[in-house]
């Protein structure tokens, strides 16, 4: 499980899925977190269990980064992101451009009581959280596509 964890900023990282059988059905994962110690133990775990992943640490990344018709599948992000716009908004800007990709919102500072409402499609997971679970919502959130195991 992930427990508190301090960091600096992350840089823009896309990962393939390196030692695994990528298949034409690999979930791609939009990863948004700032702490570097997290982002590189979720990224690490999705990408072994067969996920293409691309790490950014900012919301004004994650959306640069959807606006370039990039390949995504899933949204996963911390809400407390550094620079002018949270998780939370990124969220409502990603559902205007993609009315149908899934959306993870994950946070240890906030509840979900103070994020809502989530914009439609979309889970909040609580940290600390275990990223083997991450893996399994992720598959069950793309229709069940999965990473090959």
């Amino acid at each position: 499980m992930l427990g508190p964890v301090s960091g600096t900023q992350a840089g823009s990282n896309g990962r393939g899925v390196q030692g695994m059988r990528r298949t034409a059905a690999a979930i791609s994962v939009l990863l948004v977190e700032d702490e570097v110690m997290i982002s590189n133990l979720v990224a690490d775990c999705l990408s072994e269990s067969g996920f293409l992943v691309h790490e950014v640490a900012t919301a004004d990344e994650a959306l640069r980064f959807i606006k370039s018709d990039a390949n995504v599948d899933v949204l996963f992000a911390d809400i407390n992101l550094p620079g002018g716009m949270n998780g939370a908004e990124l969220a409502e800007r990603v559902r205007e451009l993609r009315p149908e990709m899934p959306i993870v919102y994950v946070s240890g500072r906030y509840k979900i009581s103070e994020i809502s409402p989530l914009v439609p499609r979309s889970l909040f997971v609580a940290k600390p959280y275990d990223p083997n679970d991450i893996c399994a919502l992720l598959t069950r959130l793309t229709g069940g596509r999965g990473a090959p195991t």
